[in-house]
Formats: structure tokens, C-alpha cells, sequence
């Protein structure tokens, strides 16, 4: 399993490094254009970070040109770089003709059958926006249940994104996602409870601290 944190700020990627059980960080589209940073920038920033693995997202839809602009990418990361594609007919093309060289996550997957198709172009990961599934599907947990069932086996694992509270992290988890991704106000939440802090604080009190003093 892996926690990823799903941010393209860089202040946010730096803590999360800081923490030290962030494996890497995902990031799209959306996300680099609310970075407020050249996309350039949050790149060589993530790569000096230096996680396990950064995820990026191609917007190229030409295959020569996502070809050429994956390679542009791994120049600024060259170690633990996913290149996350979109379910479209060139997407899978790519995947499949390119997914040795450039180990691949088919995001924003919907249906089972998507993730059939990942599975056999040969995906390294398939990403499934979870609480985006819930509202619009109905049932976000259901489709990951079926999504692990068609990938079990294989080598494409599942990636749970679009993750609103630690509640949903966990039960993603528990329905059959290998990995998260989460944004910094879950990411930070996760290991803590309110209780936890009552004991903690409670554990403070009671302790002799004249004898760390000795």
C-alpha cells in the first residue's frame, strides 16, 4: 500500500515529504493550474523532493505528441515517474505501445470495463475518483469492490482518488484499493483523533517529568 498526496503545491508537497510515510505525489491538470506555478517549476520542485513517485498527467491528445511530451517530463523527473493518462482511445494506445518505457496510471475511470481495458493494454496503475463516483454513480465503493475484481490478478493496481474525508480513505481501503491519494487537509488528519490528543494530553499530565530530569 501507498498514501500519495494529491497536490501540485509544493509548500504542501514539502510537509508532506517532511512527514515521512507520503510515498509520492499525484497531480493533473486542475491541480497545476491552482498551483498558481509554472508547470515547469512544480516539477523540479517535486524532483528535488525526491518521493518514491510523482505522478504526472499528460494533456497532449496526439500520440506522437504525448510521446514527445513524456519525454520532456521524465527530463525534469527522472527517477519514480507515472505517467497518468485518460481513458480515451489514443490514451489506451499509448499505454499499450508505451507503458514498458513509461510506467502508466489510466485515470478518472468509471466503469469496470475501462478497467478491463487498462488491464490488458497493460496499465501499471488505474486511478478512480471515488467520492466524484458516489455522487454521480451512486455508489463509489461498489465500483471499487468491482474494479478490484476485474484487476485481480494482474498487475494493474487500483489508485483511490477524489477522497473527501479519512473516513473514505479507509474505506476505500477496506473495499479493495491497494493505494490512496488525498489532499493535504486529509493527509494531515490522518493520523489524528480527538481522543488520541484527550490520552495524549492526559499522558503529559500524568508524567514524572523530574525523572528525564536525573
Amino acid at each position: 500500500m501507498a498514501i500519495y498526496l494529491d497536490s501540485a503545491k509544493l509548500d504542501e508537497a514539502r510537509t508532506a515529504k517532511d512527514l515521512g510515510w507520503v510515498h509520492g505525489v499525484t497531480t493533473n491538470p486542475s491541480l497545476m493550474a491552482k498551483a498558481g506555478v509554472a508547470t515547469d517549476d512544480v516539477l523540479k520542485g517535486l524532483a528535488d523532493l525526491a518521493f518514491h513517485q510523482i505522478y504526472y498527467q499528460l494533456v497532449s491528445q496526439d500520440l506522437d505528441d504525448m510521446v514527445a511530451e513524456a519525454h520532456k517530463v521524465r527530463e525534469m523527473i527522472e527517477h519514480g515517474l507515472i505517467l497518468k493518462v485518460t481513458p480515451t482511445e489514443n490514451g489506451f494506445r499509448f499505454v499499450a505501445k508505451h507503458g514498458k518505457e513509461f510506467p502508466c496510471c489510466v485515470t478518472a475511470i468509471f466503469d469496470p470495463a475501462q478497467a478491463l481495458v487498462a488491464r490488458e493494454a497493460g496499465a501499471r496503475y488505474i486511478a478512480v475518483y471515488v467520492n466524484r463516483a458516489t455522487k454521480q454513480l451512486g455508489d463509489g465503493l461498489t465500483l471499487v469492490r468491482e474494479l478490484a475484481k476485474v484487476v485481480a490478478g494482474s498487475q494493474t493496481e487500483i489508485v483511490a482518488a477524489s477522497l473527501k474525508s479519512t473516513k473514505e480513505a479507509v474505506d476505500v481501503f477496506l473495499a479493495g484499493a491497494q493505494h490512496l491519494t488525498v489532499p493535504f487537509d486529509v493527509l494531515t488528519s490522518l493520523s489524528t483523533h480527538p481522543l488520541s490528543v484527550q490520552t495524549v494530553e492526559q499522558f503529559r499530565a500524568d508524567s514524572v517529568e523530574a525523572f528525564w530530569k536525573k
